[in-house]
């Protein structure tokens, strides 16, 4: 048997006919920019979100940039955010001349440790950053006490976070702005690139909708500086659309294959995902920890389990992010780029291939622990 890390084919196959349709009806209609579908995906993304606006945009990097932008933040002004994820958060930072400010994460959440924060701020911190990682939400609360206590605005980046909760409140609703990705690997994921913003405050939500075109006041009246040409596609909305009505389906599955995997590898030695009470993760990644991650991945593959590494080399280490290294490194974020792994869970996983997986973890830890 072999399990593939992901599947986009199985999700489209699952939901052909209504996404064949969605994107038929977009081509019939003859409204490929900014038209209905947007608007309608816009609206249901925002109740979803449990905010009033929702912004569409190209992608999930625009997202962050513009609601850096919409915040007020520019050159020369700092960001406080995290290095232990992907790089697109810091490439959005330094498009538009801030500073990103690192700061260590929490070792069991994986998330922006709140208490690293207050040593990172100056007069220059403009926003604070927390990425909601592996499907988990960050410690909003403590993170908002001291951004207000400061005066300092939130974004969320959400990319890996649709529909996470933490004490009730959704993921992209606690923070002034929060960023959304679409990449197909997310857990509601389009057929190409598209990401959104959502923010409950209807100024925000005005500059935001004339910064995704140009600065735009209306078409051909330029009124705001920094804005850029970023348009959730139409073709790309509609599918959202559709996969959004299952998403909490999806979602369910995904848990159901996390607490699975947890339960069957509980005594292997792995650092296991956590939890915490009053968090309600979406586990858009399984991803757990051991100091023989490169056997285990290299055994995994031989017996037929693909695994991948959510990641590799923390952000302050690539070599063009080098200069932004806080001095005395990360601690927490460079133990665990050494030492994570992600196991297969996406929801289109069969019964028999989770276990397959489980049961394929549980033969290759015996031959590390019998070494």
């Amino acid at each position: 048997m072999h399990i593939p890390f992901g599947d986009f084919k199985r999700q489209y196959f699952e939901l052909q006919r209504e996404l064949d349709d969605a994107v038929l009806q977009v081509m019939r209609s003859g409204a490929y920019i900014l038209g209905p579908a947007v608007k309608g995906f816009e609206a249901d993304f925002a109740a979803y979100c449990e905010v009033p606006h929702c912004i569409g945009v190209g992608n999930g990097t625009d997202a962050i940039q513009l609601g850096l932008v919409a915040l007020g933040v520019g050159v020369g002004d700092e960001v406080i955010t995290v290095a232990n994820t992907g790089v697109p958060g810091t490439a959005a930072i330094v498009a538009i001349g801030a500073i990103p400010v690192f700061v260590d994460v929490d070792p069991v959440t994986r998330n922006m440790d709140p208490r690293c924060i207050e040593q990172a701020i100056t007069p220059r911190t403009k926003a604070i950053m927390p990425v909601h990682l592996y499907g988990l939400m960050a410690d909003m609360p403590a993170i908002l006490a001291i951004a207000n206590h400061h005066g300092i605005p939130v974004i969320e980046d959400v990319a890996q976070a649709h529909g996470a909760r933490l004490h009730g409140a959704r993921a992209g609703s606690m923070g002034a702005v929060a960023a959304f990705s679409f990449y197909p690997s997310k857990n509601l994921g389009a057929i190409g690139d598209g990401g959104a913003i959502t923010t409950t405050d209807a100024g925000h939500d005005e500059l935001l909708r004339k910064l995704r075109v140009y600065g735009w006041e209306r078409k051909y009246y330029s009124t705001v500086d920094a804005g850029m040409n970023t348009r959730l596609d139409e073709v790309q909305a509609a599918m959202l659309a559709v996969k959004l009505r299952y998403l909490d389906a999806s979602t369910a599955r995904r848990v159901k294959i996390a607490s699975y995997y947890c339960e069957q590898c509980a005594d292997l030695g792995l650092i296991l995902p956590t939890t915490p009470a009053g968090y309600e993760a979406v586990y858009h990644l399984f991803v757990v920890e051991s100091a023989h991650r490169d056997t285990y991945m290299t055994r995994l593959k031989a017996a037929g389990v693909s695994t991948d590494i959510h990641y590799p080399m923390a952000t302050h280490h690539q070599p063009i992010y080098k200069r932004y290294a806080p001095n005395g490194g990360l601690a927490v974020t460079e133990r665990q780029a050494q030492t994570v792994f992600s196991l297969p869970n996406f929801p289109e996983l069969t019964d028999s291939e989770v276990e397959f997986v489980a049961q394929t973890v549980r033969s290759v830890a015996a031959t590390i622990e019998a070494k």
